[in-house]
């Protein structure tokens, strides 16, 4: 089993930078990728970048280089650097990993196994 916890949400202004982490603990080791998604309620819920173990990325299209994926060495903390932040990034943002390659090539949230509680980002005008 896999335990992932985010931190670092709060409230920025528009134009900010964020950065939000992933502890893990259990059996990552067995994940061939870890992710990011977001979730507006009442809305779709979006990929917003994925990291595997061969370290490509995959980034939603509403990122356009403002957002950076990365995960150490031991896969002990995955990181999502957002900048430039705008309002519409405002959601509950959620860590997921997956044990199978081939759901890794897609950022699409049903090909996760594990998530996170969420942490919730808030971004003001």
């Amino acid at each position: 089993s896999v335990r992932l916890v985010e931190s670092g949400g709060g409230p920025v202004q528009a134009g900010g930078s964020l950065t939000l982490s992933c502890a893990t603990s259990g059996d990552i080791a067995s994940c061939r990728c870890m992710a990011w998604f977001r979730q507006v309620p009442g809305k779709h819920g979006e990929g917003v970048a994925l990291i595997d173990d061969d370290g490509d990325t995959k980034y939603g299209d509403f990122v356009n280089g403002r957002f950076n994926i990365s995960l150490d060495s031991t896969k002990s903390n995955l990181t999502l650097q957002m900048n430039n932040l705008v309002p519409e990034d405002t959601a509950m943002y959620y860590c997921a990993a997956e044990v199978l390659w081939a759901r890794c090539a897609v950022l699409y949230s049903p090909g996760f196994r594990y998530w996170g509680q969420g942490t919730q980002v808030t971004v003001s005008s």
